[in-house]
């Protein structure tokens, strides 16, 4: 009875240790998810060239197989029917780009002289501020004076001192040229892969589905998950790619008459452009109001008629972007702003042009895998509208 109640007597003493706190096994996770993200940005930011190939592969054979899949039906072998398809595609944006060459030569050709004129046109209509610019001229040559002078009366180099005089390199119109070969080089070599890639994925059908879903696990549900991951990129991309080139083709055709309407010079050009740089979100619509005022400028002169042209094209692209394109795109998979602002600047900066063009197909597939992987879902949850 005594040692019963002497151990009794030291229970609440037992009770009084301090006691371990356990930290949540996803704590010890985070530096591991961290390193591996850091690393898979190394690689894609390493790789790019491998990468940004890939990717726009997948995207045409995305936009295509649908045409492919039709054709089959009609018992068009899948090789044959893809072939076409890519035939018809490149034959189209060649004959465009050839019937629009000397249009896009002439307006580029024509920026230095806008450039000139516009300086004219502030001499001439800013008269009230002329007497600020004339200050600051004449402090710019004060300075410069100054700067001369002091290099006039520099004191002699000392015995045994080696006087280094710094030169400019001289303009070499080669490397220029030769610049400008290989970038054509490249293009043409980045057109051919993806050409390539595109058409062995839609000769291949589902082929590459069906390995996906195989690899994903032995259990039914997982299998279940990946394939409805997989029909949701595709129907997801579809969709987007749908609704981008239909925006895109009303946006050039009412740049085109607008522009027609007002007098501009080479409409088709910037209806065409304006088409085509709207598949970049933000930044298309910038170049092309930006561009559109300079050139408006350079052709009639006046600062009324080129903020008349600079507001009917920031007019057309605000109708666009905040009415049509968000009531057409609610049936497809709606993403934060703040969230495809952010991706947009992440792949800019991965990628550079290439990042703007490709970061929201990229950011729609990495959005429909989280809603469909249950670790991932509130991320999905975050990206959603």
């Amino acid at each position: 009875m005594i040692a019963a109640e002497g151990s009794a007597a030291e229970k609440p003493e037992a009770s009084d240790a301090p006691v371990a706190t356990r930290i949540p096994t996803e704590a010890h996770n985070v530096p591991l998810i961290l390193l591996t993200v850091f690393a898979f940005i190394f690689i894609l930011d390493w790789a790019e060239t491998v990468f940004i190939p890939l990717v726009v592969g997948v995207i045409v054979s995305y936009a295509l197989s649908p045409l492919v899949d039709r054709m089959h039906t009609w018992h068009i072998p899948r090789s044959i029917g893809a072939a076409l398809l890519l035939l018809v595609f490149v034959g189209g944006v060649g004959t465009l780009a050839n019937s629009l060459k000397d249009e896009a030569a002439s307006m580029i050709e024509t920026l230095p002289d806008a450039v000139q004129k516009f300086r004219q046109t502030l001499g001439r209509e800013w008269v009230g501020s002329s007497g600020a610019i004339e200050k600051m001229q004449q402090a710019a040559e004060e300075i410069e004076n100054a700067a001369s002078e002091t290099t006039a009366t520099a004191p002699a180099v000392p015995r045994g001192v080696t006087r280094v005089q710094i030169e400019k390199p001289r303009l070499d119109i080669r490397d220029y040229l030769w610049n400008g070969t290989m970038g054509v080089l490249s293009f043409a070599s980045l057109s051919v892969v993806v050409l390539f890639l595109a058409y062995f994925l839609m000769v291949s059908g589902d082929t590459f589905r069906r390995k996906l879903v195989k690899l994903s696990g032995p259990t039914l549900s997982r299998k279940k998950i990946t394939v409805q991951m997989l029909n949701e990129i595709g129907i997801q991309m579809q969709r987007y790619l749908l609704i981008q080139v239909f925006v895109s083709v009303l946006l050039g055709i009412a740049t085109w008459l607008a522009f027609l309407w007002i007098g501009m010079e080479d409409a088709a050009v910037w209806g065409v452009a304006a088409a085509v740089l709207n598949f970049i979100p933000y930044l298309g619509p910038i170049f092309i109001t930006g561009g559109a005022v300079l050139l408006a400028f350079l052709q009639f002169g006046t600062l009324g008629m080129t903020l008349t042209v600079g507001a009917i094209s920031l007019a057309i692209n605000s109708l666009e972007g905040y009415l049509l394109m968000p009531w057409l795109s609610g049936r497809a998979s709606r993403m934060n702003a703040v969230v495809v602002f952010a991706g947009l600047l992440f792949w800019g900066w991965l990628w550079g042009a290439w990042g703007l063009l490709l970061g929201m197909p990229v950011m729609i597939a990495i959005k429909s895998v989280c809603d469909h992987v249950d670790e991932f879902k509130s991320v999905g949850e975050f990206m959603g509208d």
